[in-house]
C-alpha cells in the first residue's frame, strides 16, 4: 500500500508531465474480460472489466468504450457490481484466475458518478477478489468473496461484509490460510439467505495445488453474518482432496434451486472390468532392469517411441543397442519422457455441473457423460450462470463456452468462429434470454440468438504484452506477443480508426499463435523473423511471404534429462552478426546458421530441477554486450545470473551478492562501457512488492543497488537511453520511471498512460529516437525521448554555465579566483571592483 504514494511523490517529482506517450494499439485481439454489469432496462449501457485493462464503459452497445478506472493506483480487476438505481459503481480489485500474470489488487473501490472519482474503502490484505455482491433492498449492505495472497499464505480470506456502504468490513467467513472465498450468490427475495464457495488453493513459482478439503460451499440464513457448511458428508456433493474451483447460481424465480459448477481434480478409480492396456506407459520404464528391456517387444517399444514424439533416429533397435551396451541406463526413456509442464492432468472427473432443490441441503450431478471443458486447468474457469426465467437453462465456461437446455444433462459449445477461446463472464438478459454478452480472453462478444451468430466488442486497446521490439523498416514495426492472444506486429505510426472494418485492412498482422512471447527480427530485411509461443515453440519466417518456415526448439538425447523451458522461453539474435541465434532453457544454446541447427554450450545454469507441475528452474533473460561479441549474460527464473566472455563456451555465476530466490526479469548490458551491466530482480512469484534495481562496472563481480526511491513495485526491464548515457528507463509493475543520473533518483513518466499499469517490456528504436512500451493490460504506446534528453542536456549547460558564473564571482572576489584560475593554466588580471552606487529614484 506504499506504492500509489511513492509513485504519486515520483509524479510530482517528474520534469516529464508534457511528454506525451501516444497509444498505437492494437485492439483487435481483445484482452483477457474477468466481469461484466449490464443495465436490464437498458441492455446497450454495460461496464466491461479486464484483467490487467481497467474499467470501461459503454452507453451504446459496445461500438465503443471509454475507460474509467485509469486514475486510480491500481489496475487489476477481480470483479465489478453496479446499483443501477443510483449507477453505484464497485470494483473488487485482483484478478482471481490464479495465473502467472494475475496481479494482486489492493481492495475494494466505489464511484457514485461514473468512475469520475472514486473512493478507496478498505480490504487492502485481499489480493484477489472472486465476487462483490450487493444487497437488492439496501443500498448500504454488500458482500465481497476474498480469494487472498496468490503466492502466500495469508488469513484475509474468506467473506466480508458491510453494512455502511464499505466504511467498514467485517469478516464472518473463514475457514485457514490457504482456502478462500471464490463466488458468492443470493436468493434475490430475501438477501438473508447466502451461498459462499470456499476454495482450497496454493501457488509457487514451481507448483499449483487448486484442490483440498477445505474447500466448499457455505450457507448464511442471516444475512452473511454466520455460516454453515452446506456440502458435508450425506449432502451429495463430492469431499475430499479433490475439490477444486467452485461456481454458484441461485435460480430467481425458485430461489430453493441452486446449481454449482466444480472442477473435481478426483482421480476416477478405475474401471471394473476394463480391457487390459497392451500398451506401454512411461512409468512401465521407471524401474526396468538390463534384461527386462532387452526382452520387450520390438512391435510395442517402436509404436511406444512413435505415439511419444521421440526423435525418428530413437528405433527399437537403436534404443535396445544404446541400453545392451551401457550407453544409456535401463530407464532412460523414463527419465527422457518425464516432464510436466502443468498442463497434463488426466485420469481425473474434471468440470462438473450439481443442482440442489432443497436450498443447499442436498445435491445432484445434473449428467451422466462427462463434460470436460476445462483441459486440465479449471482453476482458471468454473463459473455458472442460469436464466432468469427458465430454470433449464445453463451456460458454463471454460476453453469452450457451452449452454444446457435440459437442465444441466447435456451441454453444446455455442461460441463460433468469431469467439475466442477460454470463457470467464456471461451476462443473461432477463427479459429475453437468448441476449447474452460473453466475456473472454479476446475480449467481450454480444449475441441475440443464444449463440448462433456473435458480433465482437474489440475497439479497446488491452492487449496484455509479455515482450516488444522493432525493425528498421521506415516507417518502422513493433512487434510483441501477447498472453492469450499471439504474437503481432504492426506499424509504429498506426491510429485506431474504425474504418477498418469497411476496407478489410487492418494495420496490425497475426505471426504465430498460443500465448504470444518473445520476438527477435533479422533488421538486414526487416522481414525474417522468430517467434514463438508459450514454453520455447519458436519458428522462422519471413513474415511477408509466411515461407522459410522452420521450427525452433532445441531437443535433449537419450540419457539426458529433459531440458526445462520457461513459459517465457528467451530469444536473442545477435546485433553483430544476425547469423547468430541465442536460444534459453535451463542450458544456453547458440545457432550460427539463423536456427538451422543448434548446439547446447553449457550445462545446467540453474540451482536445479524443483519437484512440481508448473515449469521452474530455467532462463528467463539472455542478453550481449553492444560493444563486444560474445560477452554474455544469462538470467534464471530462480536467481542465477552467467556470464560467458567466450561466446557461451564457459560461464561463470556473477549474483552470489545479489538478493537469493528473486526471479531475473531483465539483464541488460551497457553499451556505453563495456564491464557494466544493469539487472532487474522480480519478486512477484514470492509474493514480494520491493524494487530490485542493481548495476555493475565490473562484469558482475560486484553489484550496487540504484533506483531506491522506485516505489515498492516489482521491476520487468531496464534500457539505456541510447544517446546519453545518465539516463535509464525501468518497466515495473505499476508503470515507467526514468532517472537522468544514473539510477540514483527517478521520476515518473505516465503522461498519457493510465495512472498505474504493468510494463513488461521496453524497446528502443535508435533511427527514430522513440521509445515502445510493451503494457500487460493497455497494448502499446510510443513516444519521443527528445524531452528526456533534452532534461540532461539542459542540466548539463545549467551546470556548465553556472560553473562558469562561479569562476567570475571568484575573480571579482580577488585571490582566491587568480588561484583557481592559475590551476587551470589561465593568467588573469583581478581588478577590485567597487560596488554599485545607489541610483535615486
Amino acid at each position: 500500500m506504499k506504492a500509489p504514494a511513492q509513485r504519486t511523490l515520483l509524479e510530482h517529482k517528474s520534469m516529464l508531465k508534457e511528454s506525451n506517450f501516444k497509444n498505437i494499439g492494437p485492439s483487435i485481439q481483445g484482452g483477457r474480460v474477468v466481469d461484466l454489469e449490464v443495465n436490464a432496462d437498458d441492455p446497450t449501457e454495460f461496464y466491461v472489466a479486464y484483467a490487467t485493462g481497467g474499467l470501461w464503459y459503454t452507453k451504446n452497445n459496445g461500438q465503443s468504450l471509454v475507460p474509467i478506472f485509469d486514475s486510480e493506483a491500481i489496475m487489476t480487476i477481480g470483479d465489478i457490481a453496479v446499483n443501477w438505481k443510483t449507477h453505484t459503481i464497485w470494483v473488487g480489485t485482483g484478478e482471481v484466475n490464479s495465473s502467472r500474470s494475475s496481479y494482486a489488487g489492493t481492495g475494494v473501490y466505489k464511484s457514485s458518478n461514473n468512475g469520475k472519482t472514486w473512493e478507496f474503502l478498505g480490504l487492502p490484505e485481499t489480493h484477489h477478489i472472486g465476487k462483490v455482491l450487493l444487497d437488492p433492498n439496501d443500498n448500504n449492505t454488500a458482500w465481497v468473496a476474498a480469494l487472498g495472497h496468490l503466492y502466500s499464505p495469508n488469513k484475509e480470506r474468506g467473506v466480508y461484509k458491510t453494512t455502511d456502504g464499505g466504511k467498514t468490513w467485517k469478516q464472518t467467513l473463514s475457514v485457514d490460510d490457504n482456502t478462500g472465498a471464490i463466488d458468492i450468490d443470493l436468493n434475490p427475495s430475501n438477501p438473508k439467505e447466502l451461498y459462499a464457495a470456499m476454495w482450497y488453493r496454493t501457488r509457487s513459482a514451481w507448483n499449483f495445488v487448486g484442490s483440498g478439503k477445505t474447500s466448499g460451499i457455505y450457507k448464511s440464513t442471516d444475512g452473511g453474518d454466520s455460516w454453515q457448511l452446506a456440502t458435508g458428508a450425506g449432502s451429495g456433493f463430492p469431499s475430499g482432496d479433490g475439490l477444486g474451483r467452485i461456481g454458484l447460481a441461485v435460480y430467481p424465480k425458485n430461489p430453493n434451486i441452486v446449481f454449482a459448477v466444480l472442477d473435481n481434480q478426483t482421480p476416477k478409480p478405475a474401471t471394473t472390468g476394463a480391457v487390459a492396456d497392451t500398451n506401454f506407459k512411461v512409468s512401465d520404464f521407471k524401474s526396468i532392469t538390463k534384461e527386462q528391456f532387452a526382452a520387450l517387444d520390438n512391435k510395442k517399444l517402436e509404436s511406444f517411441l512413435r505415439k511419444n514424439r521421440m526423435p525418428a533416429k530413437y528405433t527399437a533397435a537403436s534404443v535396445k543397442e544404446l541400453v545392451a551396451t551401457d550407453k544409456v541406463a535401463p530407464n532412460s526413456l523414463y527419465v527422457y519422457l518425464d516432464v510436466d509442464d502443468g498442463f497434463t492432468n488426466t485420469g481425473i472427473y474434471g468440470c462438473q455441473v450439481y443442482k440442489s432443490e432443497d436450498a443447499g441441503k442436498t445435491w445432484k450431478l445434473t449428467h451422466e457423460k462427462e463434460i470436460g471443458i476445462f483441459s486440465t486447468y479449471g482453476y482458471y474457469f468454473a463459473k455458472i450462470f442460469v436464466s432468469p426465467y427458465n430454470e433449464n437453462k445453463l451456460w458454463i465456461v471454460g476453453v469452450p463456452l457451452q449452454l444446457s437446455i435440459d437442465g444441466g444433462k447435456t451441454f453444446k459449445s455455442i461460441d463460433k468462429g468469431n469467439v475466442h477461446s477460454d470463457h470467464h463472464a456471461v451476462w443473461v438478459n432477463p427479459k429475453r434470454d437468448s441476449h447474452v454478452i460473453n466475456g473472454n480472453d479476446g475480449g467481450a462478444n454480444i449475441t441475440y440468438d443464444d449463440g448462433d451468430t456473435w458480433f465482437k466488442i474489440n475497439t479497446p486497446p488491452v492487449g496484455q504484452f509479455y515482450s516488444v521490439i522493432t525493425d528498421d523498416a521506415k516507417p518502422y514495426n513493433v512487434y510483441g506477443g501477447l498472453q492469450d492472444n499471439n504474437v503481432w506486429y504492426g506499424p509504429s505510426t498506426h491510429k485506431e480508426d474504425i474504418g477498418w472494418i469497411d476496407n478489410g485492412e487492418y494495420s496490425y498482422k497475426a505471426l504465430v499463435g498460443g500465448d504470444g512471447m518473445q520476438v527477435q527480427v533479422d533488421t538486414r530485411d526487416n522481414t525474417t523473423v522468430y517467434a514463438g509461443s508459450q514454453f520455447g515453440n519458436y519458428v522462422r519466417m519471413n513474415r511477408v511471404t509466411r515461407s522459410d518456415m522452420k521450427r525452433i526448439r532445441p531437443s535433449h538425447e537419450l540419457g539426458e534429462a529433459p531440458l526445462r523451458f520457461n513459459w517465457e522461453t528467451p530469444i536473442l539474435l545477435s546485433k553483430h552478426n544476425q547469423d547468430v541465434f541465442y536460444y534459453g532453457t535451463n542450458k544456453f544454446h547458440r545457432s550460427l546458421n539463423k536456427a538451422e541447427t543448434l548446439e547446447t554450450l553449457s550445462g545446467d545454469l540453474t540451482n536445479g530441477k524443483k519437484e512440481g507441475n508448473v515449469p521452474f528452474g530455467s532462463t528467463t533473460s539472455i542478453a550481449e554486450s553492444p560493444l563486444k561479441f560474445g560477452l554474455l549474460y544469462v538470467g534464471t527464473d530462480d536467481g542465477n545470473i552467467h556470464i560467458s566472455k567466450d561466446g557461451g563456451y564457459t560461464w561463470n555465476k556473477i549474483s552470489s551478492n545479489l538478493p537469493q530466490g528473486l526471479w531475473v526479469s531483465h539483464v541488460q548490458p551497457s553499451q556505453y562501457k563495456e564491464g557494466r551491466v544493469f539487472v532487474t530482480l522480480n519478486g512477484y512469484r514470492n509474493d514480494h512488492f520491493l524494487p530490485y534495481l542493481f548495476v555493475s562496472d565490473d562484469y558482475g563481480t560486484t553489484w550496487k543497488q540504484i533506483g531506491k526511491d522506485l516505489p515498492f513495485e516489482p521491476l520487468n526491464v531496464v534500457k539505456e537511453d541510447p544517446k546519453q548515457e545518465k539516463i535509464l528507463y525501468v518497466g515495473s509493475d505499476g508503470g515507467l520511471y526514468v532517472s537522468i543520473d544514473g539510477g540514483a533518483g527517478f521520476m515518473a513518466w505516465n503522461a498519457g498512460l493510465p495512472k498505474s499499469i504493468p510494463v513488461h517490456d521496453i524497446a528502443i528504436q535508435v533511427r527514430e529516437n522513440d521509445i515502445v512500451l510493451g503494457t500487460h493490460g493497455r497494448s502499446l504506446f510510443v513516444s519521443k525521448l527528445t524531452a528526456v534528453q533534452e532534461l540532461l542536456t539542459n542540466a548539463e549547460l545549467h551546470q556548465k554555465k553556472q560553473a562558469e558564473v562561479d569562476k567570475m564571482i571568484s575573480v571579482a572576489s580577488g585571490g582566491a579566483a587568480k588561484d583557481l584560475f592559475s590551476r587551470e593554466g589561465i593568467e588573469v588580471e583581478c581588478p577590485t571592483i567597487e560596488p554599485p552606487k545607489k541610483k535615486k529614484k
